[in-house]
């Protein structure tokens, strides 16, 4: 097993996230992400650092034939595997719910009230997207997080917009023949999705 390998294992095994064990080592997320990819090596420092954190010898750490003195990682439960795949789908079929609830009370009274109730459904379908990602101990699949994070940022982003442009706010683009408004609801879209895009990149290899 390769030291990025190793290191990868350490960390799971003890439940940290990249970012809590470069916080260990005072270095940045980004080191460690590197580290795990074997796209470098860290200095003499850190990798002593390392030996006395994880309890483990230097030699386990760079040598590939030195038996290993954790016990073997333990797999995600099948049960808990499926029942978060059912999580992760119920989550998408909340939040597309909730977004045509809060578009169909909205087209009817045109107020902030008819579209609470979508966004409590929405919010239902967060609470069950995140709970599956804590039962299988892993992210969905990228497609379904895209879907999601579609589905989910359209209301926000079209209220957003409508804040900005001192339209009515509204669960989507009411104005879509004005530049500005339509624009706008475009810009939040766009912006919130490149930087939850860039989250989901920088976690490779949690």
């Amino acid at each position: 097993m390769a030291f990025g390998e190793k290191l990868q294992t350490l960390r799971k095994t003890k439940g940290l996230s990249q970012e809590q064990l470069a916080a260990e080592l005072s270095v940045s997320r980004q080191a460690v992400s590197k580290w795990e990819l074997g796209e470098s090596n860290p200095d003499l420092e850190y990798l002593i650092q390392l030996s006395e954190f994880f309890n483990v010898t230097t030699d386990f750490l760079l040598k590939e034939n030195v038996k290993s003195p954790l016990p073997e990682p333990v797999p995600v439960q099948k049960d808990h595997a499926l029942t978060a795949q059912i999580l992760f789908f119920g989550a998408t079929g909340f939040l597309l719910i909730g977004l045509l609830l809060a578009f169909g009370g909205w087209y009817d009274q045109q107020t902030g009230v008819a579209i609470v109730g979508g966004m409590i459904v929405q919010v239902v379908g967060l609470a069950g997207y995140f709970i599956g990602r804590l039962l299988a101990g892993a992210e969905p699949a990228v497609w379904l997080q895209i879907t999601n994070l579609a589905i989910g940022l359209f209301m926000p982003a079209s209220m957003l917009s409508s804040l900005v442009t001192g339209r009515v706010i509204s669960p989507y683009p009411t104005d879509i023949f004005t530049v500005l408004p339509f624009g706008a609801f475009y810009a939040v879209m766009l912006a919130a999705s490149i930087w939850a895009i860039k989250k989901m990149n920088s976690k490779t290899g949690n």
